[in-house]
């Protein structure tokens, strides 16, 4: 497979196109004014730094491999999971802050099979594009359901287990599938604190669908979280225009 080439900042400007405008010099320029540093000036992090205190241009350093078929991650590689909290915080909201609960939408997950009621963001279109989410995960075969239903939860104002970080779930762009069927590096024999050894239950089929319409996969990284999706369309290709509501 050729080397990934990692997404650009215009590709950023054009994954939010009702939040930013465009990139003026060395700022990131919102559609309301506020211009937001895209480099704090530390070069070569190492992966600990990167993680805890990334700048919006490490957000993008990674190059996530949307659509391919199994393949275990290279050591510290996690395309995705470096969040700047000033950047989500700016647009989702802070939820301990209260910002976030009034921009919540209801998703019916799975209406024809479990109809669970799922809260969401409706910023960007990402309640919108769960809907196209379940809807499509809704026509699979029978034997993918134990992968899918109940989901484990979206919204939840919480920080990332084993850190004082504000989960994705905390800006409520974020679902887990079904939690008994998954697995997490941390609940690996040694995870925590050495090497990680990858493992994953859930169906590339799963998978695909959900980068189809801009939510990235914890499975693919190497500190894996194989139920967990995230709406990161900047990390993807250009996604399809949302029908008018």
């Amino acid at each position: 497979m050729p080397a990934l080439e990692p997404p650009s900042l215009a590709h950023l400007v054009a994954a939010y196109p009702e939040a930013l405008e465009r990139i003026d010099g060395s700022d990131l320029l919102w559609r309301d004014g506020t211009r937001m540093p895209l480099d704090d000036g530390k070069e070569r992090k190492p992966f600990a730094d990167w993680l805890v205190t990334p700048d919006i241009a490490d957000m993008l350093e990674r190059p996530y491999p949307a659509g391919i078929g199994a393949a275990e991650p290279a050591a510290d590689d996690d395309p995705g999971r470096a969040r700047n909290a000033d950047f989500f915080d700016k647009m989702y909201g802070d939820c301990r802050k209260g910002e976030v609960e009034a921009k919540l939408e209801t998703v019916v997950w799975l209406p024809s099979k479990k109809g669970q009621r799922l809260a969401i963001t409706r910023v960007n279109g990402v309640a919108r594009r769960l809907d196209a989410v379940s809807r499509e995960l809704d026509r699979l075969p029978a034997e993918f359901d134990k992968f899918l239903t109940p989901a484990s939860g979206t919204y939840n104002c919480r920080t990332i287990a084993g850190t004082d970080r504000v989960s994705a779930h905390g800006w409520g762009f974020a679902v887990d599938i079904v939690a008994s069927e998954a697995d997490y590096w941390r609940w690996a024999p040694g995870g925590a604190a050495g090497k990680v050894a990858y493992r994953n239950r859930i169906p590339l089929e799963i998978v695909h669908v959900f980068e189809r319409h801009g939510f990235i996969w914890g499975g693919r990284w190497y500190h894996y979280d194989t139920m967990h999706f995230e709406y990161r369309p900047e990390l993807l290709p250009p996604l399809a225009p949302l029908p008018p509501p």
